[in-house]
């Protein structure tokens, strides 16, 4: 019988996406409400997950990391920013390794844990970032979403292309290109799609799609032992919706404005705080009674052999 993994993974920020921005009063929610409910959530399900960590995160609430300590959850980078202007698409290669080295240092200062997994904030990669991981002691990238397509609704699109010829079963990634098999020590793990994501953005505003998503992936995973790779956030189950809501605009032209900001905005909020909680909790024991084991990616890439 094959063996089949759902990998759920949480990448931790400040971002509010009932303002569109980034705020350090995000940051604050996420901590206090955000992180307890995911946390309460897999302790409940009795699962272990990936928490990808913004530097900017760790560096002023080190606490959010050291709240999945004593549940066995992986400690990962997810960069040192996530702001858009500080994307790893658009930095070059001493900057990438600058962010890569600051969010390592504050991560495993703060975790007593090596860090080797990573995911790009909004995904968004370029052809240093493979030789930047290796220059910093990286092991694990979770930043390709295989046969994805919705990237005009999200930065760096003509890059997250690449995503369309992307190997779908993990693999070890070009020295110079993680959308392509090679001989780097990268192992890249990536997020499952169909053509549309499947993430919790999906998953909260299109349930009708989610239910077709996951029964495709159980059938693709009886096949091929592809993992499941999910991506939540915590700022999710945080509700601002109280505060009067103004979309900050981050586009420089008024199409990529409307497309990135203003329709991704407001389809993004639907389902946030409580509401999330009992639809995640339904898509994490739909992969359990079918017989998917869950653990962390350093977990699974050793379990695997990969490395």
């Amino acid at each position: 019988m094959k063996k089949k993994y759902a990998l759920f993974t949480n990448d931790v920020e400040d971002h509010s996406i009932w303002f569109n921005d980034l705020r350090y009063e995000t940051g604050e929610k996420v901590v206090a409400e955000g992180m307890p409910i995911l946390l309460d959530i897999y302790k409940k399900l009795n699962i272990k997950t990936t928490f990808f960590f913004t530097g900017y995160m760790a560096e002023k609430f080190p606490e959010v990391v050291r709240m999945v300590l004593p549940y066995g959850h992986e400690v990962a980078s997810h960069g040192y920013s996530h702001k858009v202007a500080e994307a790893f698409d658009v930095l070059p290669l001493n900057k990438q390794i600058e962010h890569l080295n600051k969010s390592k240092q504050l991560l495993e200062d703060i975790s007593g844990q090596e860090v080797i997994s990573f995911r790009a904030p909004a995904l968004r990669v370029n052809q240093h970032t493979p030789i930047a991981l290796e220059e910093t002691g990286f092991k694990i990238d979770s930043s390709v979403a295989s046969q994805r397509f919705d990237m005009f609704l999200s930065f760096g699109g003509l890059n997250k292309l690449k995503w369309l010829t992307a190997p779908r079963l993990p693999y070890r990634t070009a020295k110079d290109n993680l959308f392509k098999k090679g001989n780097s020590s990268i192992i890249e793990v990536p997020l499952s799609a169909f053509f549309l994501p499947f993430t919790s953005t999906t998953m909260r505003i299109f349930q009708t799609l989610t239910f077709i998503q996951k029964r495709i992936i159980n059938i693709e995973s009886m096949l091929n032992e592809k993992p499941m790779v999910f991506d939540i956030h915590p700022n999710e189950f945080i509700d601002e919706s109280s505060d009067v809501r103004v979309i900050k605009r981050r586009a420089s032209n008024t199409i990529s404005y409307f497309l990135k900001d203003v329709l991704r905005g407001r389809l993004k909020i639907k389902n946030l705080g409580n509401s999330c909680v009992p639809i995640y909790e339904n898509l994490i024991i739909y992969f359990q009674s079918h017989n998917f084991d869950s653990l962390p990616l350093k977990e699974y890439c050793k379990t695997e052999g990969y490395l």
